[in-house]
């Protein structure tokens, strides 16, 4: 071989070396730094129907404390619902159930993976029979003694399921926040108290849908979008520069500050003028879409190895 031609496969190497998949940073051969998320859209469907069940609960339990028994009946239901719903959306996304039964073999306090699967778990066993308790409670199916079981039983599952609920709704953002993808990493602390705000203003929102029109709610409903629209304000202000730029550049960047918009400013407008099955349809597309732009912004910057040089520097 030639020093000439030897020369121009080191030249060609070093290009492959050097040469990013958005085209932006080095990477090594071409390949990410990282391993990007491989998640479909169940996972971000996950995301939104998890946390609406998990704060459903909280709904559930402080309407039981103020005795609102309609709007705490329909909560579970929107809770239970979600909690079957959210381990067959994993189990989907897994490709096979004994996968998700696996996870359950093992309790790893210091893994959020296993930790969440427990969450959801133990979320499921409170909220179906709770669920149950309740109704027979409501309907005075069982008179007398047992009917005061039930509702003592009510009352202890509908407060296990407010717990698990609560952790449901905020252990994902705690999750994808745990990994080197630099735009999940670097707002850690952001993710939790977004999905968990997002899934009591969806479960707020839901219920208002189905004709519950009480004040209450509708302070939740203030509450969520107001902080939704801070914490719009605070990732618009708190740039990372190429480590983060999937939130603010792509298609993930366009879903996220989409999300934020319809669950917070619009639907914080729409409530302060009284149009509130507007603000309830806005909040909710806002936080489903929200999640999607969060998934994207995950998968774009995982395969992106400047973000991920720039996050370690």
């Amino acid at each position: 071989m030639t020093n000439e031609k030897r020369l121009d496969e080191l030249r060609e190497e070093s290009k492959l070396a050097t040469a990013s998949p958005s085209g932006g940073g080095p990477g090594y051969y071409g390949q990410p730094v990282i391993k990007p998320p491989v998640w479909t859209w169940e996972i971000p469907v996950y995301l939104f129907i998890g946390g609406l069940a998990g704060m459903s609960a909280v709904i559930a339990l402080a309407a039981a404390i103020f005795h609102h028994l309609d709007v705490g009946r329909a909560a579970m239901w929107a809770a239970a619902i979600g909690a079957i719903l959210s381990p067959i959306l994993l189990i989907m996304d897994l490709g096979r159930p004994h996968l998700f039964i696996n996870m359950l073999r093992v309790f790893k306090p210091q893994s959020a993976m296993s930790m969440g699967v427990w969450i959801l778990t133990a979320f499921g066993a409170c909220v179906v029979p709770g669920l149950i308790a309740l109704e027979l409670h409501a309907h005075q199916i069982f008179p007398g003694a047992f009917d005061q079981s039930l509702r003592i039983a009510a009352g202890i599952l509908i407060f296990g399921s407010a717990i698990f609920g609560m952790l449901l709704a905020t252990y994902t953002g705690v999750l994808i926040g745990a990994t080197a993808i630099p735009a999940w990493f670097l707002h850690r602390v952001l993710l939790p108290i977004h999905f968990g705000v997002a899934g009591l203003g969806s479960a707020a929102a839901l219920l208002e849908m189905l004709g519950h029109r009480i004040a209450a709610l509708n302070a939740i409903g203030f509450f969520a979008a107001a902080i939704e629209t801070a914490l719009l304000v605070w990732l618009t202000m708190d740039k990372h520069g190429a480590a983060d730029r999937a939130i603010r550049e792509h298609r993930s960047g366009w879903l996220i500050r989409i999300g934020e918009i319809l669950s917070g400013p619009l639907a914080l407008v729409f409530r302060f003028f009284g149009l509130v099955p507007f603000a309830a349809i806005s909040f909710l597309i806002g936080a489903l879409v929200s999640r999607f732009g969060w998934i994207a912004a995950g998968k774009v910057s995982g395969a992106d190895p400047e973000s991920v040089f720039a996050a370690e520097r």
